[in-house]
């Protein structure tokens, strides 16, 4: 069980999600870390143990961005480690990926991504999401994302977000829960109400095989065949 918290709007994303995931922390607490677009790059932060000290990382070394998403993690493929900690990136580094659950099929996925030339970081089943969706980005995030998930077998609410598709955060889930919330200029993505509560009452429940969109506009809700719901 992790804890994930997505935003995008016009506020500094790292404050926001540094509050939702010790809403969260309960959910996990091996280590926590969050990444943001920040001037057409992103820029992440790690660290092992509880989410403090994860804000003293950030306050030694600040970041800022208005879009991003964080993660606090309970282990469960590979050690809890800075190199296992969330958000994972693709190899280019242009893309990072937040997870809860299990990718039953990872290891067939990775031996495969592995011979197409991908290079791996971690020993987490969750960093085969990331290199999935970046050998389907083609500039549209919610496309890759969904290409991607076709190919995975397990349990999963994810939140993604890209350089290459900037001001907007694409999340997902099956078998594991996900909210979504709808603020002014604002929207937030979680794994369980408390995360965003303190920023919007406008909240709804993502269905199983549903994928969300969320950019300072609004929510976009679809099914697994980019159908809008």
């Amino acid at each position: 069980m992790c804890g994930i918290v997505g935003y995008v709007g016009t506020r500094d994303a790292v404050p926001v999600i540094l509050e939702g995931l010790g809403r969260l922390e309960y959910r996990g607490y091996d280590s926590a870390g969050l990444a943001v677009i920040s001037h057409g790059a992103l820029e992440m932060r790690r660290s092992v143990g509880k989410l403090v000290n994860l804000a003293k990382a950030v306050k030694a070394d600040p970041l800022s961005g208005q879009v991003g998403v964080g993660h606090t993690r309970w282990a469960t493929h590979g050690r809890p480690s800075e190199e296992n900690a969330h958000p994972h990136t693709d190899c280019k580094g242009r893309m990072v990926v937040v997870h809860n659950g299990i990718i039953e099929n990872y290891l067939s996925l990775k031996e495969r991504l592995q011979g197409e030339g991908h290079t791996f970081k971690s020993e987490t089943d969750t960093e085969v999401l990331a290199h999935l969706i970046e050998e389907q980005m083609r500039g549209n995030l919610f496309e890759a994302v969904r290409l991607a998930l076709q190919q995975v077998e397990g349990s999963y609410a994810i939140g993604v977000v890209s350089v290459d598709d900037p001001g907007r955060v694409v999340a997902a889930r099956r078998g594991s829960p996900l909210v979504a919330g709808l603020g002014e200029g604002e929207c937030f993505v979680a794994s369980d109400i408390p995360a965003i509560l303190q920023a919007t009452r406008r909240i709804m429940f993502l269905e199983d095989g549903e994928l969300c969109v969320l950019s300072r506009k609004g929510i976009e809700i679809r099914d697994d065949s980019g159908k809008a719901i």
